[in-house]
């Protein structure tokens, strides 16, 4: 079974309707014990971190998530909310990365938020088996996690080099949107669920 997390954030019937074009069906639920007991994890999002925060709080999922073992995929504002800590409102997020998510530093000619399609590179890990460097994926972001020792791909935006895949463990977060990334996209979703620990 996979579970698709169902929390304060948008974008989740994209993810769900991406699994549907590969063969797979998603169950979409904050239900604690359903999330425990799938094979595979996935967890969207787009929206803001600390309203995100506390609504995973209020229903004791940012515990549950902390404690999965199983594979697990954050996807952009899923993946911003894995690390230690985001500037977006200030928020202590779950920790399973140590990094701080920033804003993109303003006044310096690009366009924010990131928006669009950017190459990827320096791919490591299940997620990215069936994928090469350089290529395309879907961005749509303000925030970004700087480079990290967990980063399992680069993406250069203007001049700041970025994660744009972590993985760590049984969790992998991408800032891109695999659901909305076509082929690139559907081959990464492939590899994650076919992926077992």
């Amino acid at each position: 079974m996979i579970a698709v997390i169902k929390y304060n954030a948008g974008n989740i019937r994209s993810v769900l309707n991406a699994l549907e074009r590969i063969g797979y069906e998603g169950t979409l639920t904050e239900d604690v014990k359903i999330i425990r007991e799938a094979d595979h994890v996935i967890f969207p999002g787009v929206g803001e971190a600390s309203s995100a925060m506390a609504y995973l709080k209020s229903r004791g999922l940012d515990d549950v998530i902390k404690e999965i073992r199983k594979p697990f995929l954050g996807i952009c504002l899923g993946m911003q909310l894995m690390c230690a800590h985001s500037e977006e409102g200030d928020t202590e997020c779950l920790g399973i990365f140590p990094d701080t998510v920033k804003l993109f530093p303003t006044g310096r000619g690009y366009k924010i938020p990131h928006v669009g399609w950017n190459t990827v590179s320096d791919l490591k890990g299940p997620a990215f088996s069936d994928v090469s460097d350089g290529e395309y994926a879907y961005f749509v972001h303000s925030y970004y996690v700087p480079f990290s020792e967990y980063a399992s791909a680069i993406t250069e935006y203007d001049d700041i080099r970025f994660s744009s895949a972590l993985w760590r463990d049984n969790f992998i977060g991408t800032q891109f949107h695999p659901e909305k990334s076509g082929d690139m996209g559907e081959r990464i979703l492939r590899s994650f669920l076919r992926w077992s620990i």
